[in-house]
């Protein structure tokens, strides 16, 4: 197999969108994460007229970043398809290729076998993470509520769906499943596309951007808002 084999086309395709979409991920991530688990925010936020539009914007980032997250394994022969990279990926005439071009770009033809090697252990570790959210995968179950929650609720809006309150994903699972596509997405931009790439780098710029927003966000009620009015008695008690 050659590097510019259709299937090797097609799987550098994937990883691009698929670098693009978890990069829109990460910035919405960034920004709902204080909204979702920093306590002193929500103390500022208190028993607030401000504080229904706090829980609006919580959750149109909630919805954009799984939105991003869940793209990332639709299915369709267009989008991006994480369990079709892996199986592309399992194809060991594609990490041959991948091998040979490597050394021969960076001009150490001999370094082959070690390239093969080091890219083989690479596609291994990114086929793990995608089998432990696939159906039957150690944390299928998460993946399946993430797509229940995305199909029923934010993508479609379906008359008929039942259990939606059992199916919703906690923060916690949320939390762990992007810090797993985190990872994923660093190890197919090395094996495929020869990119160094930490997506910690871009969260470390929109978190740094979340933390100035979020500073100055307070409800009516804690002092320092323009509009501070201190709470009653009645409502202390």
């Amino acid at each position: 197999m050659k590097i510019d084999d259709p299937k090797i086309v097609s799987l550098r395709e994937k990883v691009n969108a698929a670098h693009q979409e978890f990069d829109m991920a990460v910035t919405f991530h960034e920004v709902w994460k204080p909204a979702a688990f920093d306590d002193d925010l929500h103390r500022r936020m208190g028993a607030s007229y401000a504080t229904n539009a706090f829980f609006v914007a919580r959750a149109a980032l909630r919805r954009e970043m799984l939105l991003a997250l869940m793209r990332l394994w639709d299915k369709d022969a267009r989008a991006v398809g994480m369990e079709s990279i892996a199986a592309t990926l399992g194809d060991k005439c594609v990490i041959d290729a991948l091998a040979a071009d490597r050394a021969a770009r960076i001009g150490l033809p001999e370094a082959e076998g070690q390239m093969r090697k080091e890219l083989g252990q690479c596609a291994d570790a990114a086929i793990t993470l995608v089998d432990k959210y696939s159906d039957g995968g150690s944390h299928g179950a998460v993946r399946r509520k993430l797509k229940k929650l995305r199909n029923e609720r934010l993508a479609h809006r379906q008359t008929d769906a039942t259990a939606i309150a059992e199916a919703d994903p906690t923060a916690g699972e949320i939390e762990s499943f992007y810090q797993d596509m985190s990872e994923l997405i660093r190890l197919l931009l090395s094996l495929v596309m020869a990119v160094a790439y930490n997506p910690e780098d871009t969260g470390d710029v929109y978190r740094h951007h979340a933390k100035f927003f979020w500073d100055g966000v307070r409800g009516e009620q804690t002092e320092g808002h323009p509009s501070y009015r201190a709470p009653s008695m009645a409502h202390k008690s």
